[in-house]
């Protein structure tokens, strides 16, 4: 008894009526394909047959040396039923196939966990020994990159303003000799280039290869030269411990790697992108704290409690709720412990230091942006 199907030849959009009927010469079955004039479409021995997916009670035949879209229709649980047990074959494919489909959902599932999990946990990880094999002179041209990135992400186009562009002012000599004083016996590869710029956003940043930013918002907030001093040196020491290199590796996942290994740390496939994250990153908590210990090391050597640091990003983040959102308390976060082991840090310092800026140069500093005195 023929089991009625329907026929695709895989050549044309035409979709014919058939029946099917099995023919059994010896041990080698063939599937025979008539037409509903009983005219015979095509033969498909049974070792060339397999199961494609389908619907629900439908059962889809193609064959091996076909044309791709050629297959066999067959609806119905009744008919399928029927077609499965003359051609036994198909059922131990179909389980095969079964198995195949789990195994590679299994293989592909383990294999996306793998890479989250590298990108969650080992490239961070590595990003901390990575960095000490990257040559200083990329990781300069790539902060320049990322600055530029930064500078249009916040200010468009034309980038950051200068509070003060003379070099020789008293103000930018008194940063510039206290950024060599502070880096100084710490082995940083890097010059330092800090630079005061006007902005609405109270914030900091050090990008890698040595470059600090220091925004006037934040200047204006700093009423003491401790705190301008505390958050300067904290700045200086994510350069000195390159953090910002380590911090773009690590968001930079695979594309950094990629990077390195071809030699490439500056271009677009690395750098696209990273001003903007920088801007909202965080350094992890012992990069916070490994800045933190640097800020009070240098406050041994000189006057200025570290504990400013903690009493500046505090102060910042109740001025508003903008100032919370994007500046120095989003991306430096106070914890309890942390304020604490500043405090801590603070009382260790020795008396009789010099100062690290006189009463003229802080007012200097202090009118860099024309900020009124208090």
């Amino acid at each position: 008894m023929s089991i009625p199907a329907r026929f695709h030849d895989g050549l044309t959009a035409e979709v014919q009526a058939v029946d099917l009927d099995f023919e059994t010469v010896g041990a080698v079955g063939t599937l025979v394909i008539r037409g509903l004039d009983h005219g015979e479409i095509a033969r498909w021995p049974a070792e060339i047959l397999f199961a494609l997916p389908g619907r629900k009670d439908e059962l889809r035949l193609g064959a091996i040396g076909q044309p791709d879209g050629a297959r066999v229709v067959v609806q119905g649980h009744e008919a399928v039923a029927r077609v499965l047990a003359t051609i036994p074959q198909l059922t131990e494919r179909r389980h095969q196939q079964t198995g195949r489909e789990i195994r590679l959902a299994v293989t592909a599932t383990v294999a996306l966990v793998a890479v989250i999990a590298a990108y969650l946990y080992g490239v961070p990880l590595l990003a901390s020994r990575i960095v000490t094999v990257v040559p200083p002179a990329w990781e300069q041209r790539l902060g320049e990159t990322v600055a530029l990135q930064m500078e249009a992400s916040l200010d468009g186009e034309a980038g950051f303003e200068l509070c003060d562009d003379n070099p020789d002012s008293l103000a930018n000599q008194a940063i510039a000799r206290f950024g060599n004083e502070v880096l100084a016996g710490s082995g940083s590869p890097f010059e330092l280039d800090i630079r005061v710029v006007k902005s609405d956003i109270p914030n900091a940043f050090a990008l890698p290869g040595g470059q600090v930013f220091f925004f006037s918002s934040l200047l204006d907030r700093a009423r003491t030269p401790d705190e301008f001093a505390g958050v300067l040196a904290h700045e200086i020491g994510h350069v000195a411990y390159r953090h910002g290199m380590e911090q773009l590796i690590s968001t930079a996942g695979t594309g950094a790697l990629i990077g390195f290994i071809l030699g490439d740390m500056t271009g677009i496939s690395v750098a696209a992108g990273l001003g903007a994250t920088m801007i909202d990153a965080r350094f992890s908590r012992d990069a916070e704290r490994q800045a933190d210990a640097f800020a009070a090391q240098v406050a041994q050597r000189m006057d200025f409690n570290p504990a400013g640091l903690a009493d500046l990003i505090n102060r910042v983040g109740v001025d508003d709720e903008f100032a919370r959102a994007l500046a120095l308390l989003s991306t430096h976060p106070l914890t309890e412990d942390r304020k604490a082991a500043l405090e801590a840090l603070s009382r260790q310092r020795p008396t009789g230091l010099r100062p690290p800026f006189t009463t003229a140069e802080w007012s200097a500093i202090r009118d860099m942006c024309k900020i009124p005195h208090n």
